[in-house]
């Protein structure tokens, strides 16, 4: 079903929540591996989409329509995962490695994150990114996202992102590289 129909049902007080459901069913999938590539923790990632999803009931009704409704809701899961991923820093008083190597551990412990080796070495080393350069490397990577979708699901320029791109691959190189010397 195309987003168009979606919003005009969901203007229908007496559709609204098969609208919603519709939605919800369309990107919910997409939203929680954007999600769960940040968090990589399952029960986590499951909570962060389900948030997301009730930010945007909130305030779909509010929706201008000046992004697509994809790039929206991305947006929003986008900004949870940050604040979520920082949050969590403060409340644990973690630095940047810490976290990167909590998150090391559940990736190594699911079989199926972990993949092959070659794609375990890979999430190791985008573990180790900031998490804003994680978040493009992400988007550019995984989800195929374009430099132009991403300023407006982050209010970066294109510039910047591409740049953030640049570092986080020389960045994944470099520790494939040493690990790959060390095995």
């Amino acid at each position: 079903m195309e987003d168009q129909e979606i919003l005009a049902k969901f203007a229908d007080p007496a559709a609204r929540n098969v609208a919603f459901n519709q939605l919800v069913r369309k990107y919910q999938s997409k939203i929680y591996w954007h999600v769960r590539k940040m968090v990589i923790d399952h029960d986590d990632a499951d909570d962060l989409t389900q948030d997301v999803f009730v930010k945007v009931w909130n305030h779909l009704g509010n929706f201008r329509q000046d992004a697509s409704l994809y790039t929206w809701i991305y947006r929003i899961a986008t900004n949870e995962c940050l604040n979520f991923l920082s949050s969590k820093r403060r409340k644990f008083f973690l630095p940047l490695h810490d976290v990167a190597a909590e998150l090391t551990q559940k990736v190594e412990a699911d079989p199926g994150l972990a993949g092959d080796e070659i794609e375990l070495r890979l999430q190791k080393a985008i573990l180790r990114l900031p998490d804003k350069q994680r978040l493009v490397f992400n988007m550019k990577y995984y989800d195929e996202i374009t430099y132009e979708q991403m300023a407006d699901i982050t209010g970066t320029s294109v510039g910047a992102l591409k740049a953030s791109y640049h570092h986080a691959v020389k960045k994944i190189e470099q520790y494939v590289n040493e690990e790959s010397h060390l095995h």
